[in-house]
């Protein structure tokens, strides 16, 4: 027998609330309308008086939902939590009040609501005496207290269709971390995962640990004084590493197969040996782990495409790797022509060779570390004979990072030459050796073309991210008709991962190659939950960069494991109990929903039913959204929990002259845009009623043909901004909203309505001043083309 709900409505009446509206008239309407079995008044209900009394009744078994009527749902989320307890929230100190202040008024009218004090929960000063409120017309006061009526009537109404989220029975806990790669990224986030007392495994592709680092002579300074290389120290990571009881190298080795998701990641590994040749296994066995870490690093961009770059014209032009790995067998002796082995007296830096360009074959990124790698190497020749000539061609000169700037001034100290131009030509420079350069000096305005012993090209990084999960199929069987053009870069495409998920073997990338990652929002995040980049496959980075990339994705590996052990969601709705649940005597196999999940969460059985991998899951309702039979739910997110908030706000007459505008408002931007502005004391349209969601991928066009149908006389939709510079936190939920909407045009003319009354807005985080104005200039369209014909 299901257990009888009883619903307890409690109405804040600090931080203002209690002055701009009339608080018995919310309590009848909670009683009334809403349906609460108990509805209480309290000052300041976030006080620790005022939450007791709620644990009280609780307790008492007097309520069993509560329903807080007081500030944003944003706001005061620990103290309004408790376990096992459905809770709704009713948005009337920033929803209401605050959206509503008018000039003239005093800040003071709910300063103590947001001060330091009151988000402690502890008493605000009493605000009665202080308020200054200023003179608010009748009509204004009774369109507002209509507001927050609606905004009861909604509370009341989404927790009858909301159960408390439990876990399944899907948790699996286990403190174990694959780390892919050996480099110095993999080995940082090995030890520092394993300091926080988690088993790591490294598996590293070469026959020893280090990577590209331990090919390098010395290593950008990144702490005071800056001025000179400093030692790359991969022997001292190597040597902790290895004797560091919870970590486990497998060197010599490779992943073939990836499945499973967090806390219970099934891996093969299989041992290879180098000496073959051609990746043989000789062997191969299957380990679980609870989240993976992906540190394969970079490969240097190969220029030998690049005919202006003269790399293949001449034995005395090379590549800075290349260069490095002269001086790592030099040790620190003089440099020597690598053509004829005779003493360098000048040599070229060339900055940006093959990079920041539009050009076929070259790449259209900065490598970020190239500058400060330029100076280092030209230190080289500076520390065994100060007399050699060293110049550094470029044409932006960048070394980011702490002491970056004294390590570039350091430089020109020692008599490094710094010449601001653009190569146009290198060649060979003849029989007595090294390389004739041709350039443009962009200070002088003049073209120059001179010999240089040795010519290092500064060239960039390419990720080792594996196969490109979500890429387009972009080849055709039309004849090439720029055959004569430089090839395109080649990206490594041998998988690494080896990933069994139907969306594909690797981690998606992003851009230019680079593993999937959220600059903006989570740059750790990828599109597979439980599975993390680090290092310059991510981005472009230094190995100071790279070590603190490291260190971050192990925070987030141990997260995604003890969330996964809990059944509890990750970043952005970190600690979410609440997953899918499919009625499958409704669904039609569409396959929507698991084409559509940006997170690879939802497979099909045997049967071609959607099966739902909780820990996968980031529960952003993208599923929800897509499915067109309307049979995935969450149990406190839900097609009802909102679709029936929708249909309880009391829709006026058309002769009255109040409009009702739905805001469908991404929980993770516009919201948090909206509850800033309301801090801030911007009003937006009293008529409109805002309904957060966590995702614009999880509304489902239902809701907004029955807000039409229910005689609303617009439908506003706030998300995150699509596109390449992406900040959905759910990657492609304001994306595919907007595709959804387009379909929408059919269903308003079918309604003989216009194509105004519903609009996608993209909001950033930051639109606080934009986020208001969207909506009111909603209520001037409405103003202009009339109330919908559809109130009844």
């Amino acid at each position: 027998m299901a257990k009888e709900r009883k619903i307890g409505a409690y109405i804040c009446r600090g931080c203002g609330i209690g002055q701009a509206l009339d608080a018995d008239r919310l309590e009848e309407v909670a009683a009334r309308e809403g349906r609460a079995n108990l509805v209480r008044q309290h000052d300041f209900l976030c006080a620790p008086e005022g939450v007791e009394t709620i644990r009280a009744d609780l307790a008492s078994g007097e309520v069993s939902d509560v329903v807080v009527c007081a500030c944003s749902g944003r706001a005061m989320t620990s103290t309004f939590r408790f376990d096992g307890v459905a809770v709704a929230r009713a948005n009337l100190r920033e929803g209401v009040v605050w959206s509503r202040a008018r000039k003239g008024e005093s800040s003071a009218l709910a300063d103590a609501g947001s001060s330091d004090s009151s988000e402690r929960g502890e008493i605000p000063a009493k605000t009665g005496e202080t308020t200054g409120e200023a003179e608010v017309s009748s009509s204004e006061r009774e369109t507002m207290q209509e507001m927050a009526d609606d905004h009861i009537r909604m509370a009341c109404t989404e927790i009858r269709f909301m159960t408390p989220p439990s876990p399944s029975l899907e948790q699996t806990l286990n403190r174990t971390i694959l780390v892919v790669g050996g480099g110095i990224s993999g080995m940082t986030a090995a030890l520092e995962s394993a300091r926080a007392g988690y088993s790591v495994t490294i598996v590293e592709k070469s026959a020893t640990l280090g990577g590209f680092a331990a090919r390098l002579w010395k290593r950008i300074p990144d702490r005071s004084p800056c001025e000179a290389p400093v030692d790359p120290g991969i022997a001292t990571l190597v040597s902790e590493v290895s004797v560091h009881e919870r970590i486990t190298v497998e060197t010599s080795s490779k992943i073939s197969r990836t499945s499973g998701s967090p806390g219970k990641f099934k891996v093969t590994i299989e041992r290879c040996d180098p000496a073959s040749g051609d990746d043989g296994s000789t062997g191969s066995r299957t380990e679980t782990f609870g989240a993976i870490i992906q540190a394969t690093g970079f490969t240097p961009f190969d220029p030998s495409h690049i005919p202006e770059l003269g790399y293949a014209a001449s034995g005395d032009v090379v590549t800075s790797s290349e260069l490095e790995a002269l001086a790592l067998a030099a040790k620190g002796e003089a440099l020597v022509r690598p053509s004829d082995a005779k003493p360098i007296k000048s040599v070229l830096f060339v900055q940006c060779a093959g990079q920041r360009s539009s050009k076929p074959g070259h790449l259209s990124y900065c490598s970020g570390y190239c500058c400060a790698a330029s100076i280092k190497q030209a230190m080289y020749f500076q520390d065994a004979d100060p007399s050699i000539e060293t110049v550094v061609l470029y044409s932006d000169m960048r070394t980011p990072g702490s002491g970056g700037e004294d390590f570039y001034r350091s430089g020109q100290s020692r008599g490094i030459v710094f010449t601001k131009g653009e190569t146009s030509a290198i060649s060979a420079a003849g029989e007595g050796g090294g390389a004739r350069v041709r350039y443009r000096d962009l200070i002088l305005d003049e073209e120059v073309e001179r010999d240089f012993d040795l010519v290092v090209l500064a060239t960039g990084m390419v990720a080792n991210a594996g196969v490109d999960s979500e890429a387009n199929d972009t080849k055709t069987d039309e004849p090439d008709t720029n055959a004569s053009a430089p090839a395109a870069i080649e990206i490594p495409v041998e998988s690494i991962l080896n990933l069994t998920y139907r969306q594909g073997p690797d981690l998606p990338h992003l851009a230019h190659g680079f593993a999937d990652s959220h600059f903006i929002c989570f740059p750790y995040e990828t599109r597979r939950t439980g599975i993390y980049a680090a290092g310059p496959v991510r981005r472009p980075m230094d190995i100071a960069q790279a070590r603190e990339d490291a260190t971050g994705s192990a925070m987030k590996a141990i997260q995604a494991i003890e969330n996964a052990g809990r059944g509890r969601a990750a970043h952005p709705r970190s600690g979410d109990l609440s997953f899918p649940k499919v009625r499958y005597d409704g669904c039609t196999q569409c396959k929507r929903c698991t084409v559509e999940c940006p997170f690879g969460a939802i497979d099909e059985d045997e049967k071609r039913y959607p099966l739902f991998n909780e820990s996968r899951c980031r529960r952003c309702g993208t599923c929800m959204g897509a499915c067109p039979v309307r049979v995935i739910s969450f149990e406190n997110y839900s097609i009802d929990t909102v679709g029936q908030q929708i249909k309880s706000v009391e829709i006026p007459d058309e002769t009255e002259n109040k409009p009702r505008i739905l805001v469908l408002a991404c929980e993770n931007d516009a919201w948090p845009a909206l509850d800033m502005a309301a801090r801030l004391r911007r009003s937006w349209s009293v008529f409109a009623r805002v309904i957060p969601i966590r995702c614009l991928g999880s509304v489902n066009t239902i809701w907004v043909t029955d807000a039409l149908n229910a005689g609303y006389d617009g439908v506003m939709l706030m998300g995150c901004k699509s596109g390449e510079n992406y900040q959905c936190h759910f990657v492609k939920g304001s994306e595919m909203a907007q595709y959804r909407m387009t379909k929408i045009d059919d269903t308003l003319e079918q309604l003989g309505l216009e194509k105004e009354r519903v609009i996608t807005h993209e909001v950033a985080i930051t639109d606080i001043e934009r986020a208001p104005r969207l909506i009111n200039e909603m209520e001037r369209t409405i103003a202009r083309i009339g109330p919908s014909p559809l109130k009844f």
